[in-house]
């Protein structure tokens, strides 16, 4: 029979339901009694965490850090009780503050350290991640079983170049600028800010450049900055796209922007894809990113070197659009390899069959 097959409705405001709808349509039919539950770090995922606990199947870690899931859906009393199971009565004190000072859990690096998944991880007869870095923190709260499938790339129709003029002509972007874009839900983690600074560092000693935000502000904080850091003649702001107008989006940008700072054990669905339609990413250089070969991202550091590195990698984008190509192909070329649906679904249905024996 099918297993369970457990994530938020279609149309959720998660990329998780997306990524589940679509590779469940491509597992098909499996010979295997046991439920598989899709896991993210929001509300959404609590009615599926609860089931996960008490019917124990296959746990798909989406996001390795339910730090913000227990801040979000537990009381006072449920937080600590969670707290101390997965850190020790000795440790109370540190995680009282951070449910006092949960106000700055969006931006504070402490929330992102402690994931709080002893629980679920324990319960569950296996655990799929997809990134080292999940990996690691699965089996830093006790995970036995843990399995590394990387998040699938599904090939797709191409939007054609006239795709890509025509969405710039219809935001008023340059034809000859080279496009920066960041895509999906905006957040803290996204490093937006910051992209911003680098970009009009960019943009001041090379006009032909220009910046694309498409996606809405999860937060009221970042969408009241946005306001005003976000005014800038080159810098254009979309709303979370449709499935089209995303696909002619990826024809016509240049290079995606795709930080990650703190990082919550996640793989984003929107840099695979871009990747794999033979884009050049930069990313942020952490554990989650470590499988990608060097050669395939450019990378930039956390911290104080973020914003220096992050506007040199820009300009190299700009000014060597040849060394971008090469960077883009090798990244094509990876995520055909190691990301393609088909091998994902394959390596679906052996853990799943593994999990039933």
């Amino acid at each position: 029979m099918k297993p369970g097959w457990h994530a938020p409705a279609k149309g959720s405001r998660t990329g998780v339901a997306d990524y589940a709808e679509t590779l469940g349509a491509a597992l098909g039919r499996i010979d295997a009694d046991v439920h598989v539950y899709h896991i993210g770090n929001n509300k959404l995922h609590h009615d599926i965490y609860l089931q996960a606990l008490r019917t124990p199947g296959i746990v798909v870690l989406h996001d390795a850090v339910l730090q913000h899931f227990m801040l979000g859906t537990c009381s006072r009393e449920e937080y600590l009780a969670e707290w101390i199971h997965n850190y020790g009565v000795w440790r109370t004190h540190l995680g009282e503050e951070l449910w006092d000072e949960r106000a700055k859990s969006a931006v504070d690096p402490r929330y992102f350290q402690f994931p709080m998944l002893r629980r679920i991880v324990e319960a569950s007869r296996a655990v799929i991640v997809h990134n080292p870095g999940a990996a690691g923190m699965a089996r830093a709260h006790g995970a036995q079983r843990v399995f590394t499938i990387p998040h699938f790339y599904q090939p797709q129709t191409q939007p054609g170049a006239s795709d890509g003029i025509a969405f710039r002509q219809r935001f008023g972007i340059d034809p000859a600028a080279t496009l920066f874009g960041i895509f999906g839900y905006l957040r803290e983690t996204k490093r937006v800010p910051a992209c911003i600074a680098a970009f009009r560092k960019l943009n001041a000693v090379e006009p032909r450049t220009a910046l694309l935000l498409a996606g809405d502000a999860v937060s009221r904080d970042l969408a009241r900055l946005l306001e005003t850091e976000a005014v800038h003649p080159h810098i254009y702001r979309a709303p979370h796209l449709s499935e089209r107008d995303l696909g002619a989006a990826i024809g016509a940008v240049d290079c995606c922007l795709n930080l990650r700072y703190p990082a919550a054990g996640e793989t984003s669905g929107i840099a695979i894809r871009l990747m794999g339609a033979g884009k050049p990413v930069i990313g942020t250089d952490n554990e989650e990113n470590s499988a990608i070969p060097e050669t395939a991202m450019l990378r930039v550091r956390p911290g104080i070197a973020e914003q220096a590195e992050l506007f040199d990698h820009m300009s190299l984008v700009a000014l060597y659009p040849g060394i971008a190509r090469e960077v883009a192909k090798q990244a094509q070329v990876h995520i055909g390899k190691c990301h393609d649906i088909e091998i994902v679904v394959r390596q679906y249905r052996e853990v799943i069959c593994a999990a039933t024996s």
